[in-house]
């Protein structure tokens, strides 16, 4: 067993791990970054396909105090760009030293008085980042050789970097004889299909009759790129239950520059005072108006109702749940050439040569091969990474489980870094890891327990206020990501306004560069100055 005094480990070497890492080598601390893979990177390594780009513009999906390159032209960057600007970023601040690769976590077991959690007045017992009576014991194993002896480090404090879109496959569950048991092709999950490789995938799916289930981001890249593949001589079919709204490059670019403060005034806010309710309450009808002149725009622009992708709610309430997926240039060319077919349905199951949709038992859709781009369950690996029932319990429950959306107020010395939905998830996540590693450093001190779980109660509330349907599927702190930024910068003891005056901080759009220059007050002596 290995130990260091105030001994900070990351479990996750993504883009959230090398966040954390870098903040806290920054401010002087010697974190452990422990990653199960050979490199960094997270999905954009190996979990996309071939043909997947960003869905966010560059200059919101950017670190604040590091640039893309200048020969980076699009404002939609591919796959390989972005894991080559995150390779850039580890180089430039020297963090490959502090990662293990193929070292991966399977269990993190709290050393400490767990049984005196749920009594707890402040967050572990004291409110501060490192407790003297708490440690974690994280189990690590050699991905390469899992039949190496099992390493346990024993660590103060804990950033889980996991991430929500990999690990542990979301796949239907079938009737007994109606699941993929009695088919004779082959049935794979999307990270299945986005680790064999280009090459690999291409030889997997070439000549086959494919069909992808889903139809979000992931479902939309591989339909696509089958369609290429295969041509209309064995079109995909892209299996569906509801039409999401998918918005072309050039209108995300447009939504984008409309994040400013004015925009958020239209939204309402937990504990807001009654002037900001007003302003929400009388504006409000103007964020309706903006989704419903996009929706007029896109079905005016593209065929969606002839070929049955005509979504049934608002694009109002998709942008409120924070999934919009980006439309590929040639996707409706690849539908009007026959190369890649809508196919809506209710339910469908499967028989030995195919599958059955809406339990038409007389018609079978012959498939060779069936892809799920069905999502990964997310909470359940966060949950299972403990060994405590009592922690496990903690994580799931809530639309709104983490205060700032780091910290559980019944998990000590945890921090839950990059779990979140976010338009900009790189800048959303930058902002909470230099909160977390601030705090850590001892500028200031968590809220009570009460307090934590009043303020996130009041986040919830909010939630079911605006979205007038399941909070589940409403993502209030993505509508209101400068407001979040303001109160981290509160916390902080640091200006939130980041402009230069009045107009330009009402009305000019916010972004990761107005946060680069960000100037935090440390109350630790031993702790540098962020740049």
């Amino acid at each position: 067993m290995q130990s260091d005094r105030n001994r900070v480990a990351i479990i996750g070497a993504g883009l959230s791990g090398l966040l954390a890492c870098k903040h806290l080598v920054e401010r002087g601390l010697d974190p452990v970054v422990f990653e199960s893979y050979g490199q960094i990177g997270g999905i954009w390594k190996r979990g996309v396909v071939d043909s997947t780009k960003l869905q966010t513009p560059k200059n919101f999906y950017q670190f604040s105090d590091f640039p893309w390159p200048e020969n980076v032209v699009d404002t939609f960057p591919d796959h390989r760009q972005v894991a080559e600007y995150l390779d850039s970023y580890a180089e430039e601040f020297g963090l490959l030293p502090k990662i293990r690769f193929n070292r991966k976590v399977t269990e993190m077991d709290f050393v400490g008085k767990e049984h005196e959690a749920a009594t707890w007045s402040e967050w572990g017992g004291s409110g501060e980042a490192f407790a003297s009576d708490g440690k974690w014991n994280l189990t690590v194993e050699d991905s390469l050789d899992p039949s190496a002896p099992l390493e346990v480090y024993q660590v103060d404090f804990v950033i889980v970097c996991v991430g929500m879109f990999s690990g542990l496959p979301n796949i239907p569950d079938f009737p007994i004889n109606e699941g993929p048991e009695v088919f004779r092709g082959k049935v794979i999950h999307s990270m299945d299909y986005a680790m064999m490789g280009p090459e690999n995938a291409a030889e997997f799916v070439k000549g086959k009759r494919v069909t992808v289930v889903g139809f979000h981001k992931s479902a939309i890249d591989i339909a696509v790129e089958v369609a290429k593949c295969n041509g209309n001589k064995h079109p995909c079919t892209l299996l569906y239950r509801k039409a999401p709204w998918m918005l072309p490059e050039y209108v995300v670019k447009f939504a984008f520059g409309n994040l400013t403060r004015f925009k958020e005034c239209l939204i309402h806010k937990p504990d807001e005072s009654l002037l900001l309710w007003l302003l929400a309450t009388i504006l409000s009808p103007l964020m309706w108006l903006f989704a419903m002149l996009i929706e007029i725009y896109v079905r005016w622009k593209y065929p969606i109702k002839k070929y049955g992708a005509l979504p049934e709610h608002s694009l109002g309430k998709q942008f409120r749940s924070c999934i919009t997926p980006t439309m590929p240039a040639n996707f409706y060319n690849a539908v009007q050439e026959g190369s890649l077919i809508l196919k809506k349905s209710s339910s469908f199951s499967f028989c030995r040569n195919g599958l059955i949709m809406d339990g038409e038992m007389a018609r079978v859709y012959p498939t060779d091969v069936v892809i799920f781009a069905t999502g990964f369950k997310g909470d359940e690996k966060l949950r299972n990474i403990f060994t405590s029932t009592f922690f496990q319990k903690c994580i799931v429950g809530s639309s709104a489980p983490l205060y700032r959306e780091l910290i559980h107020p019944r998990i000590p010395q945890v921090a839950i870094l990059g779990y979140l939905e976010s338009f900009s998830v790189l800048h959303t996540t930058e902002m909470r890891s230099k909160w977390l590693v601030h705090f850590l450093t001892g500028g200031f001190k968590l809220p009570s327990i009460r307090e934590m779980e009043g303020n996130m109660a009041e986040w919830e509330r909010c939630a079911r206020r605006n979205s007038k349907e399941s909070c589940k599927q409403y993502r209030l702190s993505a509508q209101l990501q400068i407001y979040c930024n303001d109160l981290l910068c509160r916390d902080m003891k640091c200006n939130p306004r980041r402009k230069s005056w009045f107009l330009p901080e009402l009305f000019s759009t916010y972004g990761p560069a107005d946060y680069g220059d960000l100037k935090l007050a440390c109350s630790r002596k031993d702790s540098l100055d962020l740049q």
